[in-house]
């Protein structure tokens, strides 16, 4: 990753009401720093940053590192969509046609559309770090993981199916998952700073995260999730970092509808409702808007789509009004257990210029 930022405390217009809820969310402790980006396929209407890279540290300069968490999900699902566009796959193609390992286990029927829809029946949020603290042996529990709903019938949001498709992207592709990201989605968008582990020269410029139990120590330039830990760091389910302006472009992207990564016919395939008659809508990679309990509220309309990180990121986008936005905090720091900034992230999104 090389910076290539904006500079520092750079705000454009509208900043007012935005960062004001930011500065009051860090005056109650929901994260020590935040940075935005609200705008359009034309660019950022709105942007900055407010805060610390932790409670005692540095003040945010706009060069900041921020774990993307679970929004590594859908630009790892922009690579399986370019695959699919190249002809290296199919949203029908099963876990057992491209993944050995798992051909003599439930898992094997299991196709991709599933997976990027979270409508394989997979269960998430399953700490199996702690049962399994090898890759090796983590990826070889994913087969014999219980699933919890019948394939196709209900949505379960799961972090070990995007395990899986990032498994499978490395065996269409013929690459590793991070070196098939940077070629299919994230250099033709131009975010040259995002990537997975970040060398020890860069940890400086990450935000911090949580105070791990587990690990016995603050983290901070480490992927925050645990499974990911034990993965080596690069996963289909979280391990990416970025910088607000490498966000900010994927955002611009997204509203413009991904010219030089997707087909037309393809984004609009991925950004359509899938789950529309199940418990929750879901495009493919990416949340859909749900009527109740949206991550943003209202604010945006029926046809758009994003996606949330458990650190405190987020990117949403409504194409119908081409507009984009792009919040990332460290809600987890130190730690995950206080709460609030649900309402807060709804407030933020409800602002409108």
């Amino acid at each position: 990753m090389s910076a290539d930022t904006p500079r520092a405390g750079e705000h454009l217009t509208h900043a007012g009401e935005r960062s004001r809820i930011l500065e009051r969310g860090r005056e109650r402790g929901l994260f020590s720093g935040a940075a935005w980006s609200v705008g359009t396929a034309s660019g950022p209407a709105d942007r900055g940053w407010t805060g610390t890279r932790s409670w005692d540290g540095e003040p945010l300069d706009g060069a900041d590192l921020w774990d993307l968490a679970s929004v590594t999900k859908p630009v790892v699902g922009l690579a399986v969509l370019a695959l699919a566009d190249r002809g290296a796959l199919t949203l029908d193609d099963t876990v057992g046609a491209h993944l050995s390992r798992y051909r003599d286990t439930d898992k094997a029927p299991l196709t991709v559309r599933m997976l990027l829809t979270h409508t394989s029946g997979l269960p998430g949020q399953v700490p199996m770090y702690r049962a399994h603290p090898t890759r090796a042996s983590l990826l070889d529990a994913l087969g014999t993981l219980p699933l919890s709903a019948p394939p196709g019938e209900r949505v379960v949001y799961s972090s070990q199916g995007f395990m899986l498709l990032g498994l499978i992207a490395e065996q269409a592709g013929g690459q590793p998952l991070d070196t098939l990201l940077d070629a299919l989605v994230l250099s033709p968008l131009g975010m040259r700073d995002t990537g997975f582990r970040p060398a020890p020269r860069e940890r400086e410029r990450c935000v911090a995260t949580e105070d791990c139990p587990w690990r016995g120590h603050l983290v901070r330039g480490e992927v925050h999730d645990e499974n990911a830990v034990v993965l080596g760091g690069v996963a289909g389910h979280a391990g990416l970092f970025a910088p607000l302006a490498d966000v900010e472009r994927l955002g611009v992207g997204l509203a413009a509808g991904l010219p030089g990564v997707l087909r037309p016919h393809t984004f609009a395939l991925m950004t359509a409702p899938h789950t529309d008659g199940l418990n929750l809508r879901r495009a493919l990679a990416w949340q859909g808007q749900d009527p109740l309990d949206s991550p943003v509220g209202p604010s945006f309309g029926p046809d758009s789509f994003g996606h949330t990180g458990f650190t405190g990121t987020s990117v949403w986008c409504d194409p119908r009004e081409g507009r984009y936005a792009v919040l990332l905090t460290n809600r987890v720091h130190p730690s995950r257990a206080r709460t609030g900034f649900v309402e807060l992230r709804r407030e933020f999104h409800a602002v409108r210029d």
